[in-house]
């Protein structure tokens, strides 16, 4: 068996249980972070090895195993099943051979500190992990947890926060249950300008407008708006418009469907008119960003995404000189029309990493937008989209009333396209390089 302890939320071995200990006691390899290794009671003759890049590690305990020399504990921190090293120990060897004993995370620690529940958290990992993650779920979700890691600490969250504009409180926890913890509120801008010691164990992300989800919950999770309805593709009447300018809930629904948005996506919404399909997005889980060019229509984004209960940022501004200073996104919805339809395409498509849907009721100007899409090498496809609602007539009796055709056209990055590295679908587990610091 391969022994696995969670030493506690700092940087040794703390109320271990009894068979723990007793393992920990009868090791003839140990791995660990050097900070575990050298806080452990670690017998005399024990050969260590120190966690770096992981899979040397693997290796070694492998070699070590075949040798058939003598049991194997390996330390982590908190516990080690949650984004933690027994997910490649269970790839490498297969779960039956682990024996896991784990201690309190230190997600759990950080917001107990606060006197918080976490059971609505969003809970990330941006240790090895790209942290554009990390930050799209900050913007997007009042209450989430970054477990940290090199190049995505608490002064890079805070500066991609503070150029978004977020309005957030970061709470940074430092060397949880250690004699040096530190548990510091902070304003994204503050935890940008500091430089930070790599005891800290995670960031806590919350947003103040927004407050906390009250009463008994059922599951565990981020909740959606309580005031928002169920469902998507909401009514027109869902959303404050002027002149019938919005994006019609079958229009939407479409457009919905083929941006995939979820959570940890970043989605552009340019021409956004009433904001209606950036407020979807966000309620969907995703970042989400308006861009408008008209005064009073930002300040109707705005008002619909308070409307619902969520967080969109709003960029007043005309496509495509509004987009240079805005991080890459995910996926793009383009609505509207005008002669500068394709050069703003154009600008969304070099830029989407997975895709941009367009909708646009002239014909004359599909050719362009369809060779803009394919120009930047992305793969085209479209509809005509025609519906007819069901409406009243005197003598309850109903009849079809015909909406205006929308075309809707759509081009999808292939997955092969250079610089495009997308993230890993369900069940995937690219697991930290290092368990360094993976309390996680």
């Amino acid at each position: 068996m391969i022994t696995v302890i969670g030493t506690g939320t700092g940087t040794g071995p703390s109320g271990l249980s009894g068979r723990a200990a007793a393992a920990l006691a009868d090791a003839a390899l140990v791995v660990g972070a050097r900070r575990h290794l050298d806080a452990a009671p670690l017998p005399p003759a024990a050969r260590r090895v120190v966690l770096g890049p992981l899979a040397p590690a693997l290796d070694a305990v492998a070699a070590h195993r075949e040798s058939g020399d003598g049991p194997v504990v390996v330390l982590a921190s908190g516990d080690p099943g949650f984004f933690g090293i027994t997910r490649a120990l269970a790839e490498r060897f297969g779960a039956d051979a682990l024996e896991v004993h784990p201690s309190s995370p230190s997600v759990a620690v950080a917001f107990a500190r606060l006197g918080l529940s976490w059971d609505d958290a969003v809970v990330v990992s941006a240790h090895g992990r790209d942290p554009r993650t990390a930050v799209n779920v900050c913007r997007a979700h009042p209450k989430a947890a970054v477990l940290t890691g090199p190049g995505a600490g608490p002064a890079e969250l805070g500066a991609a926060l503070h150029r978004a504009g977020a309005e957030r409180v970061l709470v940074v926890a430092s060397a949880l249950g250690t004699g040096e913890e530190a548990v510091e509120r902070l304003t994204p801008a503050e935890a940008a300008g500091r430089n930070w010691p790599p005891q800290v164990s995670v960031v806590l992300c919350l947003d103040p407008r927004r407050p906390a989800e009250s009463g008994a919950r059922r599951v565990a999770g981020p909740a959606g708006s309580p005031s928002a309805p169920a469902g998507w593709a909401l009514p027109e009447e869902a959303f404050e418009h002027r002149d019938s300018m919005v994006t019609k809930y079958e229009v939407r629904a479409l457009a919905l469907a083929r941006l995939g948005p979820r959570t940890g996506d970043l989605v552009w919404d340019v021409g956004a008119g009433s904001g209606s399909v950036a407020v979807e997005c966000a309620r969907l889980g995703a970042a989400a960003v308006a861009v408008e060019r008209t005064a009073d229509g930002a300040e109707r984004v705005r008002a619909n995404a308070a409307a619902h209960g969520v967080d969109v940022q709003v960029v007043h501004g005309a496509a495509p000189e509004a987009l240079e200073d805005l991080p890459d996104p995910d996926a793009v919805f383009v609505g509207g029309g005008g002669a500068g339809l394709p050069g703003i395409v154009t600008a969304c498509a070099r830029r989407a990493r997975r895709c941009v849907v367009v909708t646009l009721a002239a014909l004359d100007r599909v050719p362009a937008v369809r060779g803009a899409l394919a120009a930047q090498g992305l793969r085209t496809d479209g509809v005509l989209l025609q519906s007819s609602r069901l409406a009243p007539l005197p003598g309850d009796v109903t009849r079809l009333a015909a909406g205006n055709p929308v075309f809707v056209l759509w081009g999808t990055v292939p997955e092969s396209s250079p610089g495009v590295s997308p993230e890993p679908g369900p069940g995937a587990s690219p697991g930290p390089s290092s368990a360094e610091g993976a309390d996680h």
